[in-house]
């Protein structure tokens, strides 16, 4: 080992971090396909051809038309309702669930952002992830427990607040991982979460085509995600393996140039590697230690170092939030008639195409980061995506009472859909990059924490949002 960066040999660390950004949303996704199965549950009808009659309308919509329950950034496959009738606890499940699931998202991605500091990443990385597994695990093992509707019920809205609140950790302590190593790196975690949709959104068209039992989908989801969190402990254990990782892992690189014996020079040197690396010129005390060694700097500092990447991240989830699904998915195709487009419409050309366009955004920001972390072009390139909140409520949202349809035709709303969908995910995955880079390599960790703060606010900002404007059409 000489004195230069170690490389990223086989791009593992950026193959281990892409599968955890996988594992973050993964395994949420597949429970919000399955949300059919859990409102099926709370029905007043719980016989057998009761069932059989939603299997056959099974994910033929999507389920919450004025919710969202999603953590991450909206990519969700979800199921439009069947004409059953449903007993009061069927009835308030969607809310419920949006409010199980936002609340902790925001309260614990919150609490992470000052409580990182004091427990190990380590342990609330594994204890996440074993914690969600377990969730997931019971979960699958009660599809086949008979069960009253009530304590199915408050059973399924507890799991919701585990998920979510150990999921708020995980998401929030992987992006304040991600910020110590070079902006690169934050690109795979948003590339794996986009890509957890679309796994989501093929299951949910693979179980239209199929007609797939709902117990038995619901296991498949449950066993798929629980496998997906099982992969992802055993890259995070692999981690600190790797020499690239542990380069840039240790806030203050002497003990990894002690274990390579390096020179005392050549610390120094990768110490100024390494800030430069992350885009700041570390500052020096009065007697010569680095500002890193001499204090931890408080979370307001920090943030009003990022705030414009903050903010910006906010705004991209609050309006892709606000509109999909609770617009989008009720959007109906005016040239399908009766045919087997009309089906397939909600789930190819809103879940489908949403989920694979933004994954190609947040992919792309691999190769490709304009414009610069600096440039004032970003924040307007996010301000500028407030467009689509009116050209998608003038498309053929029914049912609707105040506005008129302007773009009627199935071709505008899918071009609509690419460039809202890949404009979020390119956005998005820019800002997530470029906060933590905005501070010095010692305050990585806590603005990536941040920066996971105001990715959940927006998504709860949009939840919120997202009832007024589907009662303005």
């Amino acid at each position: 080992m000489t004195g230069s960066t170690p490389q990223d040999r086989y791009k593992a660390v950026w193959i281990i971090f892409f599968i955890l950004g996988l594992g973050t949303l993964l395994p949420w996704n597949f429970f919000m396909t399955a949300t059919m199965y859990f409102t099926s549950r709370l029905s007043d009808s719980h016989s057998p051809s009761s069932i059989d009659h939603m299997n056959s309308t099974i994910f033929s919509g999507k389920e919450e038309p004025n919710n969202v329950s999603h953590i991450g950034h909206g990519n969700v496959g979800l199921a439009r309702k069947v004409d059953v009738s449903p007993s009061h606890l069927h009835s308030i499940f969607n809310n419920m669930m949006t409010l199980c699931a936002m609340l902790p998202l925001l309260i614990f991605t919150c609490l992470n952002s000052f409580i990182h500091q004091r427990i190990p990443q380590q342990v609330r990385i594994l204890c996440s992830l074993v914690a969600i597994f377990l969730v997931f695990l019971v979960t699958a093992v009660l599809v086949k427990v008979s069960m009253e509707p009530l304590p199915f019920f408050i059973i399924t809205m507890i799991k919701i607040v585990f998920i979510n609140s150990f999921g708020a950790i995980l998401q929030s302590s992987l992006f304040g991982l991600a910020g110590l190593l070079p902006a690169s790196y934050t690109a795979p975690i948003m590339s794996g979460q986009g890509l957890a949709g679309t796994f989501a959104a093929l299951a949910m068209i693979c179980a239209i085509a199929s007609g797939s039992k709902l117990e038995d989908s619901a296991v498949g989801y449950f066993i798929t995600a629980c496998g997906v969190i099982l992969v992802a402990i055993g890259s995070y254990v692999m981690l600190p393996r790797l020499d690239f990782f542990r380069y840039y892992s240790m806030k203050d690189k002497t003990s990894y140039q002690n274990h390579n014996s390096h020179s005392e020079m050549e610390t120094k040197v990768d110490l100024i590697r390494k800030d430069d690396c992350n885009g700041v010129e570390p500052k020096q005390t009065a007697n010569g230690t680095s500002h890193a060694a001499s204090h931890n700097s408080s979370v307001l500092s920090i943030f009003k170092k990022l705030w414009v990447m903050a903010v910006s991240v906010c705004l991209v989830f609050t309006i892709t939030i606000g509109v999909f699904p609770a617009v989008t998915a009720d959007v109906k195709s005016t040239i399908a008639g009766k045919t087997l487009w009309d089906k397939y419409f909600i789930p190819v050309s809103c879940f489908l195409m949403f989920n694979v366009f933004d994954w190609a955004g947040r992919s792309l920001t691999a190769a490709c980061m304009w414009p610069g972390k600096d440039s004032k072009l970003l924040p307007c390139m996010v301000i500028a995506r407030v467009v689509f909140i009116p050209l998608f409520l003038l498309c053929n949202v029914q049912s609707r009472r105040n506005l008129p349809v302007f773009f009627a035709h199935d071709a505008w709303y899918i071009v609509f859909m690419i460039l809202f969908a890949f404009s979020n995910g390119y956005l998005a995955s820019l800002c997530m990059c470029f906060g933590p880079k905005k501070v010095l390599s010692h305050e990585a960790e806590t603005a990536g924490a941040i920066m996971a703060f105001f990715l959940s606010l927006g998504l709860a900002l949009g939840a919120i949002i997202s009832f007024p404007l589907r009662y303005l059409i």
